[in-house]
């Protein structure tokens, strides 16, 4: 096996739009490699030019149909899109079990748009832990719009309102109660609701509870706030797209100039250092477990200790200063 290419040697192919070298990083960054954050940093400081668009949804509302003709959309405008679709883990291999690049087909041949899979790999919330590595790889090699499509598990996918600028909620009609379902979990969260499948003869009931349940939402001084729009869309024909991304432009400009930009730009970093600050922890806390699991765990097994006190036993004496 050849000696694996050094990433500072990968970041100016990166930055220039070499595919192989972007997917190369961004499998460095998912793997937590120590030896990519100097260029992982490097793209950092480059990006924060592209659009980042966060889609998410029940399962079965067409999400990643959606992100399919979203982005045919946007390159038919001359737009470069990167997409970052998050899927359950393997429980084997704890690599992407969906793959969304075998859905996308129309998409993967197309030089202005880069499709990564990635796997939750335990991490909860609906997003994959590198996922704004990857954000950034794309943003810094000049895509003006990142999809991130979340994994699709329910109330529990909230992490993409600190991730991305705008943040489209998927519905669609036939899925039972399905406003209901996300109403406690995700749907406050959305930028734009867009209920797909509106060529359907029940979506017309969907938009409207949706509209409804969003007017009673809505506080007596809603000045200077934003309104998220109901966008119905069909990619069966094409229809609301253009509607779509009218609005995906609005929000931008919403973000670019007013204060709760500016607040969720604010949010979006301290989202990723406190994550950041949790994964060095967790690793280091792998590392320093190892030679005390199995003697700790054993008492437990024999009930010798509690639970509790096994877990004192285990982080007893572990350092977790320093660096990694």
């Amino acid at each position: 096996m050849g000696t694996p290419v050094p990433s500072d040697v990968l970041l100016p192919r990166a930055l220039a739009g070499d595919f192989a070298a972007m997917a190369r990083l961004m499998s460095r960054a998912e793997a937590g490699v120590p030896e990519s954050r100097p260029a992982l940093a490097q793209l950092y400081a480059r990006a924060g030019h592209a659009h980042i668009i966060g889609i998410t949804g029940v399962p079965g509302s067409g999400k990643s149909t959606l992100v399919s003709t979203l982005t045919l959309k946007l390159r038919a405008s001359g737009k470069r899109v990167g997409i970052i679709a998050v899927d359950p883990s393997s429980p084997y291999s704890g690599g992407s079990i969906m793959g969304d690049r075998i859905r996308m087909t129309e998409l993967v041949n197309d030089p202005g748009v880069f499709i990564r899979s990635m796997a939750t790999r335990g991490s909860q919330g609906g997003m994959a832990r590198a996922s704004l590595e990857a954000v950034d790889v794309l943003d810094a090699a000049g895509f003006e719009y990142v999809i991130i499509e979340t994994v699709g598990v329910g109330q529990a996918e909230v992490e993409i309102a600190q991730a991305a600028h705008t943040v489209i909620v998927v519905s669609a009609p036939g899925l039972g109660d399905d406003i209901q379902a996300i109403k406690a979990g995700i749907l406050e969260i959305a930028d734009i609701h867009v209920v797909s499948k509106c060529d359907r003869s029940d979506a017309n009931r969907t938009i409207s509870d949706l509209k409804t349940m969003l007017m009673m939402g809505m506080g007596v001084d809603n000045q200077g706030r934003w309104n998220a729009p109901v966008v119905p869309t069909s990619a069966l024909n094409g229809v609301g797209f253009e509607d779509l991304i009218t609005q995906i432009g609005r929000h931008g400009a919403f973000m670019n100039d007013a204060a709760a930009g500016r607040a969720r730009i604010r949010h979006i970093a301290e989202f990723r250092m406190l994550k950041t600050a949790e994964d060095l922890l967790h690793q280091r806390f792998l590392r320093a477990r190892q030679g005390r699991l199995s003697a700790v765990s054993e008492q437990l097994a024999q009930r010798h200790i509690s639970p509790y006190q096994a877990a004192e036993a285990l982080l007893d004496g572990i350092n977790l200063e320093g660096t990694p």
